[in-house]
């Protein structure tokens, strides 16, 4: 059985249905072989020129996302003659539905499964495929975009919102010609030796982006802070850097960098070094060397990152054209970092209630086993008041047969105090009633907390 083609492949088959455009021939062509020898493509070249077409098989894989059925063998054998049956012809004027494509089946069913399927069996590879087709079909609505992945269970693929911050028309950012009245954070730079660490081609371009940059995350309502002007990249990326600058929105503080990039080219040993590699085996001759180039790349780093944490100068995209995003990019992390703070206000608050209502629940059952343990006190005191009567009961009848004398006067004298005695202690002759609950202390409390500390909401 063929295996279902990747989205290489499947760009590739795409890119020869709509008739090679130029663009991304020298990747594209070495692809071609793979398709060609699945009997997807035909490859030819005559007379120097390479082209390439799809094939019957190929169209239908671009249709259907999967192969065409293959043909059931030929028999040698007479094949019997059958009635001829006419096919009911159409009703003239009606006309014919367009066959239903993968992607607008897909479609329907995630609206009628409210956004989520999942697809298992023997055909979830090729949903996966149908998924990445449908995704730069262009027909899924402006507002959302289409998530696959792979589970235990087959292909997920589900059709979600796009979040409203990327559906934002970002308003450009003016990059002034020349610094008249530079802001204070550029002040602080143009009088470092060499600002921000980069060489004398770049520098006023630099000092002019960020010049931009800050004054308009200050009409924004956010304050900013220079930082080390005059501090180049560190050798190495794992250490801390030192930001150049810093913003403050919202609360959140975000360092930023701007750093020089740097054009890599290979290394042409010297004779010297040649020379010293010979003689020591522990001297490495470089692979490449690193020159500064005129691109400039700005680095973020602190909060929630949406649309990224550096942006980079490319032949499609100057770095000023790139600052409106940037602005962006500050106000949405102060606008988490808000989130944030007042999630952890509004989860600080319901720990404390939380916290309140276990107290006031442990001094009630701290009330309840102190009346339990008074209760009990007293049902013992009453059977030891009981057995101290009976003895009492006993020892008066004994006093009763000793003759007059002192040893009589003396058993008396005591089984007046004994009498006294139990009469104090028997609960029965005390007037019942609530005890008084004493003032718990924090150790008290603990057995009926379930966890919670008895000093604080923690």
């Amino acid at each position: 059985m063929k295996k279902t083609l990747n989205e290489r492949q499947l760009a590739v088959l795409e890119w020869v249905g709509k008739g090679c455009p130029e663009g991304t021939a020298p990747t594209y062509k070495a692809s071609c072989q793979a398709l060609q020898n699945r009997g997807l493509v035909k490859v030819s070249r005559r007379g120097g020129v390479w082209t390439a077409v799809l094939t019957d098989a190929g169209s239908h894989y671009l249709a259907h996302g999967t192969y065409p059925a293959p043909k059931a063998p030929t028999r040698a054998l007479p094949i019997p003659r059958l009635p001829k049956v006419t096919a009911p012809s159409s009703s003239p004027g009606v006309p014919q539905q367009p066959r239903k494509t993968y992607t607008d089946q897909l479609l329907e069913e995630l609206e009628a499964s409210s956004g989520r399927i999942l697809k298992s069996g023997p055909d979830a590879d090729a949903w996966w495929n149908r998924a990445a087709s449908a995704s730069r079909s262009g027909r899924i609505p402006k507002t959302k975009e289409l998530h696959w992945q792979r589970l235990r269970e087959g292909v997920e693929i589900k059709l979600v919102d796009i979040p409203e911050w990327r559906l934002a028309v970002l308003e450009p950012v003016a990059v002034p010609a020349r610094l008249t009245r530079p802001h204070a954070v550029v002040q602080a730079m143009q009088k470092a030796k060499q600002p921000l660490g980069l060489t004398q081609p770049v520098q006023q371009r630099a000092l002019r982006i960020v010049h931009a940059l800050v004054t308009t995350v200050e009409r924004n309502g956010h304050t900013c802070a220079a930082g080390t002007v005059g501090a180049g990249p560190r050798h190495n990326r794992r250490l801390p850097h030192d930001p150049h600058f810093t913003i403050k929105a919202q609360g959140q503080t975000i360092e930023f960098r701007v750093v020089q990039e740097k054009d890599r080219s290979e290394h042409i040993a010297t004779d010297k070094e040649l020379e010293e590699a010979k003689k020591s085996s522990w001297v490495r001759i470089p692979r490449y060397d690193y020159t500064p180039s005129e691109r400039l790349r700005i680095e973020l780093s602190g909060g929630q990152w949406h649309h990224g944490s550096q942006w980079v100068d490319s032949s499609e995209c100057l770095l000023e054209e790139q600052l409106a995003e940037i602005v962006h990019e500050i106000g949405l992390r102060g606008e988490a970092a808000e989130r944030k703070r007042l999630a952890e206000v509004e989860e600080a608050r319901q720990r404390r209630l939380r916290w309140e209502a276990a107290m006031a629940e442990a001094r009630d059952q701290y009330a309840e086993d102190y009346r339990v343990r008074q209760l009990e006190s007293q049902e013992s005191a009453w059977r030891r008041a009981t057995r101290l009567g009976d003895y009492l009961d006993a020892a008066r009848a004994h006093v009763t047969t000793l003759p007059p004398g002192p040893e009589r006067m003396a058993a008396e004298e005591w089984m007046q105090w004994a009498t006294e005695h139990v009469a104090r202690t028997h609960p029965m002759f005390q007037q019942l009633r609530f005890p008084e609950i004493p003032e718990p202390r924090a150790d008290d409390l603990k057995p009926f907390l379930r966890g919670w500390s008895p000093y604080g909401a923690y």
